[in-house]
């Protein structure tokens, strides 16, 4: 980019034109070229500003252009990520060349602040964000576990008033949720009436409606009922041809897109993404939290046969002309924003797609299907969302990987790029050990009339889903002090109906502010008694970068009973980096009643 002077400057500002707009336009020369449908062996791209000027540049290069060589490279649409839930990490796509994410759930207030600032032509440090919103779900259904009370709705006839207030909200498109839980745990769902009447109330206010499904049956009544799209395909070992081949010609019979979201499938198979883990060059772009999520799975053990079913089936459905988007369903264990699109275009070419058809996935496909304008193709007058990368991911789709440069809307993002990797080396200098000096005797629990205290940390309080949105109650009685002086505390738990996995008990803080991480690496196990109903009970985990707790079963006989669990069978929780260690009642309804005293967290 050529210097600007202060009179460019001043003369910017007085005429309302933004500094990049004035930037010197980049001519990338003589590159590989993925137009969002084709590849085109080699071709120059000029682009100027927030806009590709010329998608088949000849000629010489523009007086003052920068010129980027792009022999042995390739040029690709910004990628697009068509299932995400965007509510942390916002720069991070865009380090990993996604400049576009479709979200099927997250806050109002962050789908209108981003909504607010493309509109300004101010997110080039962002990728850009069309959402859903607030999805459409019962009361206990699925999307209302997730930390924030939302509006639900039970019968057909709260359907119209349900989609007009979304669309007030800035919804892009309407996500409807069918889900009802897995074995053990059953999750009320929306009636098939009503999911029709959502999809109908979506299509009057000309507003796409897709479904979250994870059963072929919900799949079928889904399309039957109009749905534009699936947001999910569903694991299986097998499935009848017959019914695949009906299945996918409903599909086509509808004009219906299908986004397989094998990242998040993967990970409810027990199969982690451990071609992302292995590659130092990606890895290098994650801080330690952020690469959490990657390192577990929701499945506990592999079974990668489950994944039989949803890669014949999108293969089927792109043999037949149906159109497959490249999604994660990032925000899940498993996933990361940006990181994971790319294992995802690997995972469509393990079921079949060629390299070409799963860079279409991830690009000009999520672009059609959800109307988000001149994005997603090399066309003159498309946004500059564009990725460099070395190599040709036609041939080898994991060639997106090596990343050159990433633009959005004609900014080059390398300075956001180099600013994660050096933050990130930063964090991996080796460092004096920073563990918690644990207490001598390793209790934590400190519980007189003044305070549930600790000399760890923030201490004790009570621990409901009530935050979430849920019914459950608890009270909390200290007991008085035993032969050695200690209190136990005694807990009455309510678990009640009214969120997707209840709870009541007692939480450790650990850290100096509650949820405030601390360095527990000290420590190898948890020791506690414990005496009440005879019921079961949980010891659950939280870390930095985890979004679900681990969680160990213990019992609570009507003796004194010592439980000892070590930190080694809490999977997937980071020691270093612990939140909270909560002891809770549920998720089965009822009332409990136990009594704890003695907690330490020893080194043994």
């Amino acid at each position: 980019m050529k210097r600007l002077t202060m009179n460019t400057l001043l003369l910017a500002a007085g005429m309302g034109m933004t500094v990049t707009a004035l930037a010197a336009a980049t001519l990338v020369k003589d590159v590989r070229v993925f137009d969002g449908e084709r590849m085109h062996a080699r071709r120059s791209v000029l682009i100027d500003g927030a806009r590709i000027v010329n998608a088949d540049f000849h000629g010489a290069a523009p007086a003052g252009s920068s010129v980027i060589e792009g022999s042995g490279k390739t040029l690709l649409p910004g990628l697009i990520d068509a299932h995400v839930h965007a509510y942390q990490y916002l720069e991070l796509p865009l380090v990993f060349g996604v400049t576009t994410q479709v979200d099927m759930f997250t806050g109002v207030q962050v789908m209108q602040a981003m909504t607010r600032k493309m509109a300004a032509g101010e997110n080039s440090g962002q990728a850009d964000l069309f959402s859903a919103g607030t999805l459409a779900t019962v009361p206990g259904g699925h999307g209302t576990e997730f930390g924030m009370a939302i509006p639900t709705l039970t019968t057909p006839e709260e359907a119209q008033a349900f989609v007009d207030a979304r669309i007030a909200e800035g919804s892009s498109f309407i996500k409807i949720v069918m889900e009802a839980g897995y074995p053990g745990h059953p999750m009320p769902s929306l009636s098939v009436p009503t999911v029709q009447a959502l999809i109908k109330a979506a299509h009057l206010r000309s507003k796409l409606a897709v479904v979250h499904v994870s059963t072929q049956g919900d799949a079928r009544i889904a399309l039957e009922s109009g749905a534009d799209g699936l947001v999910h395909l569903f694991n299986g070992k097998q499935i009848d041809p017959a019914a695949m081949a009906s299945l996918v010609q409903l599909a086509k019979q509808h004009k219906a897109f299908v986004i397989p979201t094998f990242s998040v499938l993967e990970s409810m198979a027990g199969v982690r993404a451990d071609d992302l883990l292995a590659d130092p060059a990606l890895t290098a772009l994650l801080d330690k939290a952020q690469a959490e999520p990657l390192q577990h799975t929701y499945g506990q053990k592999p079974d990668p046969a489950r994944l039989a079913v949803p890669k014949a089936l999108t293969l089927a459905l792109q043999k037949a002309g149906v159109p497959i988007l490249a999604g994660t369903d990032a925000g899940n264990t498993g996933t990361q924003h940006g990181i994971s699109l790319h294992h995802e275009m690997a995972a469509l070419v393990q079921a079949g797609l060629t390299p070409v058809q799963a860079l279409t996935a991830a690009t000009s496909a999520p672009a059609s299907a959800f109307g988000l304008g001149q994005r997603g193709r090399i066309r003159n007058g498309y946004k500059a969302d564009l990725l460099l990368v070395d190599g040709d991911p036609g041939a080898d789709i994991n060639a997106t990987r090596h990343i050159v440069t990433v633009w959005k809307d004609g900014v080059d993002a390398s300075a956001l790029r180099t600013s994660q990797r050096l933050r990130v080396a930063e964090e991996s200098k080796p460092k004096a050990p920073v563990a918690l000096a644990l207490p001598a005797d390793g209790r934590v629990s400190l519980f007189t009339k003044e305070r549930l205290g600790s000399p760890l940390g923030f201490g004790w309080m009570p621990s409901t889903d009530s935050f979430m949105g849920g019914k459950s109650n608890v009270t909390l009685d200290l007991q008085e002090p035993d032969a050695l002086g200690q209190r136990a505390l005694a807990v009455k738990a309510s678990v009640l109906p009214g969120f997707a996995f209840p709870w009541a008990g007692l939480a450790y803080f650990p850290g100096a502010q509650p949820m405030q991480s601390a360095d527990l690496s000290g420590a190898k196990m948890i020791r506690f008694k414990v005496r009440g109903d005879g019921q079961q009970y949980q010891l659950s985990v939280m870390s930095k970068g985890v979004q679900i707790p681990a969680s160990v079963p213990f019992k609570a006989d009507t003796a004194w009973r010592e439980v000892a669990i070590p930190f080694s069978s809490l999977k997937g929780i980071d020691a270093s980096m612990i939140t909270m260690i909560a002891f809770n009642a549920g998720p089965k309804p009822g009332d409990y009643a136990f009594q704890i005293v003695d907690v330490r967290l020893l080194n043994e």
